[in-house]
C-alpha cells in the first residue's frame, strides 16, 4: 500500500510540475513587457489605465511563484528534515499573496470578462485568497501549527486555480462549445469553487483526527 500510495503522490507531483511549467510559458509570453500579446490582445479597452497595466503584471509574476512554492511547503520531508527551506519560502509566499497577488488579483477581477457574474466571481476569489493566507499568518504567530496548516491548504487551493481555471475553460470548449461569454461566467466559479471543496475534504478526512 506504502508503494502504490508513493507511486500515486509521485504521478501528481509530475503532472503538478507539467501544468506549472506550462504557467511559466504563458507568463514569459508577457516579457519583455508587451500588451498586444495573448490574453492582454482582448483586454485592448483596459490596456491604456496604468493601473490596470501595473497590477496585471504583479499579477502574473507573483502567481506564477505561489505555485511553484507548493512544491516545498506541503512536502513532509521538506518540513521536518529542511525546515528553514520551508519557513523562507512559506513567507515569501505568504508575502507574495497578501501584498501582491491577491490585491492585484481583485483590481484584475474588476475588469474581468464576462460581465457581473465573472467579476463577482473573481473578486470573491482574490478575496479569499487574501483571507485564508492572512488567517495562516495569524495562526503561525500564535503557533497553531494545525490551523496554520489547514489555512494554508485553503490558500494553496485559491492558487491551484490558475490551473484548474484554465483546465475546465479548455475541457468545456472541447465538450459544449459554448459561446466565450458563457465560458467566462462557468469558469470564474469552478475553477476555483471546486479546490476549496477538495481542500475541505482533504482537512476533514486526512488531516483532522
Amino acid at each position: 500500500m506504502k508503494k502504490v500510495n508513493n507511486a500515486y503522490h509521485f504521478i501528481l507531483l509530475l503532472l503538478y510540475a507539467f501544468f506549472c511549467i506550462l504557467m511559466f510559458q504563458i507568463t514569459i509570453q508577457y516579457f519583455p513587457i508587451d500588451f498586444d500579446v495573448a490574453f492582454l490582445r482582448i483586454k485592448q479597452q483596459y490596456t491604456h489605465l496604468t493601473h490596470y497595466k501595473i497590477a496585471f503584471y504583479i499579477h502574473v509574476t507573483f502567481s506564477v511563484f505561489s505555485l511553484f512554492a507548493g512544491f516545498t511547503q506541503f512536502s513532509k520531508k521538506i518540513r521536518t528534515q529542511f525546515s528553514k527551506v520551508h519557513k523562507v519560502i512559506g513567507w515569501i509566499y505568504l508575502v507574495s499573496v497578501l501584498l501582491f497577488a491577491a490585491p492585484s488579483g481583485l483590481i484584475l477581477g474588476y475588469y474581468a470578462n464576462g460581465g457581473f457574474w465573472s467579476q463577482l466571481a473573481f473578486c470573491i476569489l482574490a478575496i479569499g485568497w487574501f483571507w485564508f493566507s492572512l488567517q495562516a499568518v495569524r495562526a503561525l504567530r500564535q503557533r497553531n501549527y494545525t490551523k496554520h496548516q489547514f489555512f494554508m491548504i485553503r490558500s494553496f487551493a485559491l492558487t491551484v486555480s490558475a490551473i484548474t481555471l484554465r483546465l475546465w475553460k479548455y475541457l468545456i470548449v472541447l465538450i459544449f462549445q459554448p459561446r466565450p461569454m458563457d465560458v467566462y461566467q462557468i469558469v470564474a466559479w469552478l475553477g476555483w469553487v471546486l479546490n476549496l471543496i477538495v481542500a475541505e475534504i482533504i482537512i476533514i478526512k486526512y488531516l483532522k483526527k
